[in-house]
C-alpha cells in the first residue's frame, strides 16, 4: 500500500536510510513574519542533542563532529495558525553544528532534505560529512518541519496496523481488492484525523516557509542561506516567493517541477523510475555473467522482474520474521534502490533472492522507504508525508477518475505505473482540503538561486530543474546540469558540482547559467 500522496517529491533520506494554510501571496520581503509577541526575537536555548525520538526514527545521539565539537539542539516557538499570530504556538525542533571559522562566519545555512516528512534532526547528522566543507563559514542548521518528528509530529496508525497497511495490495485487480484498497485509505485518513486532527490544517508548505523566516530572524540572520534537496526545493521556492528580498545564497538540488500537478508529477516520476531501472538493467547486461539476473537484454531483465512481481501478487514469499514479501513491498523496495547507483548491487541481490523464495532484502528496503525501524517501530515520515502533501494539493481522485488514468501510467512504466496510478487516490479520503494545484515560486527581486538537475534522477526528473529556474524568474533561477545518476547531485561527490556549489555558498560566486557538469 503506497503512502497517501506517496512519492511526489520523495526525500533524499530514503536512499541514505538503507545503510487551513495561508494563501501564497507575496509580501515582497518587506514584512517580516512574526506576531504581537515578537516571536522573531525569541532566544533559542541550545543544548546537547538527545537521542532521536521514535517519530524521528530512533537511534543514538548524533556523534561528535570532526574536531570534537558537539551537535546542539533547541526548540523554537511558531504560531500554529499564522492567520492568528497571537493565538496558540507550537514548538519546532532545531539542530545545528557551529561554524569552525568564527572570524569569517557568513551566518546559518539551513537545510531541508525533502520528503516531505524527513527529519532534519536525524538527516543533517547522518549526511554531515558531505557538508563539512560548508561548516568552515556557516553554522549548519536543520529542523523538523511542523508535523514531522519532534515538531508536533503527525500520528496515524500504530506500528502493528502499519505493518498490515503496507502489506496490502496497492494494485487492485478486482472489485473485492478495490474495496480493500479504498477502505485502507479511508481507515488511514480516519486514524490521522483521530490522532492529529488539530494539527492537520496547519502542516502545509506555506506555513513551513513562514516558519523558516521566523527561524532566520531567531538565528540572527538578515538573509536566509539555504540548501534544499528534493521536496526541500519546493519549500525553498515557496519561501523565495513569499520573501524574495530575504533570500541570501540558496541552492536547490534534485529539483521538484513546480509547474506540474500531482498527477503529472506522479506520471513523470513513474517514467523517471522506469528510466533508472533501465539504466540498472543496461549495466547488468554489460557485466554479462557477473550479473546474477537472467536475461541478455534490458527487456529480458525487465520481463523477469515483471514476472516476479506478478508471482508475488499471487503468492508472497517469506520475508522477515512472520512478515512476507508482498508485491507492494517488492515494488517499494525496488524503487528504494534506484535513488542512487550505489544501491544497484542491493537491487540485483534482492531480486535474485526473491526469485529464489527469500524476500528478506527487498522487504528490508521497503521498510526503509516506509520509515520502519529495525525494532518494528515506525517513524512518522510517511504520516507527515501524507499530511503535508494532502494539505498542499487540491486534487482528490475517486475510483473512476484514478482508473481512467491507469493506461497512461502503465504506458509510462511497466514496473511502477500501476502502483503510481492507483497512488493518485492517496488523498481521496483526507479530512482537510488542499491549498493549490501547483505552488507559486515566482521570486522577482530575489538573489540568484542555483538550481541543479541530474539527468538520471528517478524521483525528481531532470526537466523539473529547468522549469523551476524559469518559474523563479529571469536572473533568479541559475540552472546547472549534472550528467549522472541518482537523487541529489552534490551528495554524489562530483568535483564540478561541488566546486560550483561551494564557490557560490562560500564565496558568493554565481556560476554561469547553463553550466554542465562534469
Amino acid at each position: 500500500m503506497p503512502t497517501p500522496a506517496a512519492l511526489r517529491a520523495t526525500a533524499v533520506l530514503a536512499a541514505t536510510a538503507v545503510l487551513v494554510s495561508l494563501s501564497g501571496c507575496s509580501d515582497n520581503g518587506d514584512k517580516e513574519t512574526g506576531g504581537g509577541r515578537d516571536l522573531a526575537a525569541q532566544t533559542l536555548d541550545w543544548a546537547d542533542c538527545p537521542a532521536p525520538s521514535a517519530a524521528e526514527g530512533g537511534g543514538a545521539s548524533p556523534s561528535p563532529l570532526p574536531g570534537g565539537d558537539t551537535w546542539q539542539c533547541a526548540f523554537m516557538d511558531v504560531p500554529r495558525d499564522y492567520a492568528k499570530p497571537d493565538g496558540d504556538t507550537i514548538e519546532l525542533a532545531l539542530i545545528r553544528a557551529k561554524a569552525r571559522d568564527t572570524k569569517n562566519r557568513i551566518g546559518s545555512l539551513i537545510f531541508n532534505f525533502g520528503g516531505p516528512g524527513g527529519s532534519g534532526l536525524t538527516g543533517l547528522p547522518s549526511l554531515a560529512p558531505e557538508y563539512e566543507g560548508l561548516r568552515s563559514r556557516y553554522d549548519l542548521v536543520s529542523f523538523d518541519p511542523r508535523g514531522v518528528g519532534r515538531s508536533v509530529g503527525v500520528q496515524c496508525k500504530d506500528d502493528e496496523e502499519l505493518d498490515a497497511y503496507y502489506a496490502q495490495d496497492s494494485t487492485p485487480d478486482d472489485a473485492a481488492e478495490e474495496k480493500t484498497f479504498t477502505d485502507g485509505l479511508a481507515s488511514y485518513a480516519d486514524a490521522c484525523e483521530e490522532n492529529s486532527g488539530e494539527e492537520l490544517p496547519y502542516v502545509g508548505t506555506t506555513n513551513a516557509a513562514r516558519d523558516m523566516d521566523l527561524m532566520r530572524q531567531a538565528l540572527g540572520d538578515d538573509k536566509l542561506h539555504y540548501l534544499g534537496i528534493s521536496y526541500g526545493t519546493e519549500l525553498g521556492g515557496v519561501y523565495a516567493h513569499l520573501f524574495p528580498k530575504k533570500v541570501g545564497r540558496a541552492v536547490f538540488d534534485a529539483v521538484v517541477d513546480p509547474t506540474q500537478t500531482s498527477e503529472r508529477g506522479s506520471l513523470t516520476q513513474a517514467k523517471g523510475f522506469q528510466l533508472a531501472f533501465e539504466n540498472f538493467a543496461e549495466d547488468c547486461v554489460r557485466r554479462g555473467d557477473a550479473c546474477t539476473l537472467p536475461g541478455d537484454s534490458v527487456k529480458e531483465i525487465e520481463d523477469f522482474v515483471v514476472d516476479l512481481l506478478e508471482r508475488l501478487d499471487k503468492k508472497p514469499v517469506k520475508g522477515i520474521g512472520d512478515r512476507d514479501l508482498t508485491q507492494s513491498h517488492a515494488t517499494n523496495g525496488i524503487a528504494q534502490t534506484l535513488y542512487s547507483r550505489e544501491y544497484w548491487k542491493y537491487l540485483e541481490q534482492g531480486l535474485d533472492d526473491a526469485d529464489g523464495g527469500n524476500g528478506e532484502l527487498l522487504l528490508s528496503l521497503s521498510d526503509s522507504m516506509n520509515g520502519r525501524n529495525p525494532d518494528g517501530t515506525y517513524s512518522n515520515l510517511a504520516a507527515a508525508n501524507a499530511a503535508i502533501n494532502c494539505v498542499d494539493d487540491k486534487a482528490r481522485y475517486d475510483m473512476e477518475r484514478a482508473k481512467s488514468q491507469l493506461p497512461a501510467f502503465r504506458a509510462a512504466s511497466r514496473l511502477f505505473g500501476e502502483a503510481w496510478g492507483w497512488g493518485l487516490m492517496g488523498c481521496s479520503a483526507w479530512p482537510v482540503d488542499g491549498q493549490w494545484d501547483t505552488p507559486d515560486v515566482s521570486a522577482p527581486g530575489s538573489a540568484p538561486i542555483l538550481v541543479i538537475g541530474t539527468t538520471g534522477d528517478p524521483a525528481t526528473p531532470y526537466a523539473g530543474a529547468k522549469r523551476m529556474a524559469e518559474e523563479l524568474g529571469k536572473g533568479v533561477g541559475i540552472e546547472l546540469t549534472y550528467k549522472g545518476e541518482g537523487h541529489g547531485a552534490y551528495s554524489g561527490g562530483d568535483k564540478c558540482v561541488r566546486g560550483a556549489v561551494d564557490a557560490y555558498l562560500l564565496r558568493g560566486k554565481v556560476p554561469a547559467d547553463g553550466t554542465v557538469c562534469p
